[in-house]
């Protein structure tokens, strides 16, 4: 891996996302939710982008390769926190997405503390997972954010919610797993 200067492009890119992070939290509680769409949409542009020119330039830094998973989860985090205080998504998911989260990474700080480093490699489950939750924080800003509604938007909603509550607690598990078998 290169170890590109801290002003890279893709070091910015990332930097611009994790400083829209607070933007998206007031954009929901403002009730913007169709800017908040747009502002969610942008940044997995940028997390695209980001990605592809660390690639191009040779792999990117160890900055950019600890910065960006930093700018992906308080993303999501929020979204999910803000969502659920305004009624948006149900309370229920958000506590359990951040509660998986916390356990994740409480649990490799802990090991490390412990002198048994644990290096986290996503596992498929949780890949899945993560594109559950992002197509249903953009599915509810968009239907939110636009007045739609309905029957048919409901169920879709109802339906994601489950899945990605479904996909959350299988990755922690599987983390979990693999932590405590020395995986």
């Amino acid at each position: 891996m290169q170890s590109a200067g801290l002003l890279s492009v893709p070091n910015l890119i990332t930097l611009a996302r994790l400083c829209a992070v607070p933007l998206a939290f007031w954009l929901i509680i403002d009730r913007a939710l169709a800017t908040a769409f747009g502002l969610f949409v942008a940044a997995g542009v940028s997390d695209a982008v980001d990605g592809w020119l660390a690639r191009r330039s040779g792999g990117g830094s160890r900055l950019g390769a600890m910065l960006d998973p930093v700018a992906d989860k308080a993303l999501i985090v929020t979204m999910y926190v803000t969502l659920a205080a305004v009624g948006a998504l149900p309370g229920w998911l958000a506590t359990l997405v951040v509660f998986r989260d916390l356990v994740i990474v409480g649990g490799v700080l802990v090991l490390g503390l412990l002198g048994h480093p644990l290096t986290i490699r996503p596992l498929f489950v949780s890949k899945i997972n993560t594109v559950l939750q992002i197509v249903l924080v953009a599915l509810t800003l968009f239907l939110a954010g636009f007045g739609i509604a309905g029957p048919a938007a409901d169920a879709a909603c109802a339906a994601l919610s489950w899945a990605v509550a479904a996909t959350t607690l299988a990755s922690g598990v599987a983390y979990v797993w693999r932590a405590a078998h020395g995986g």
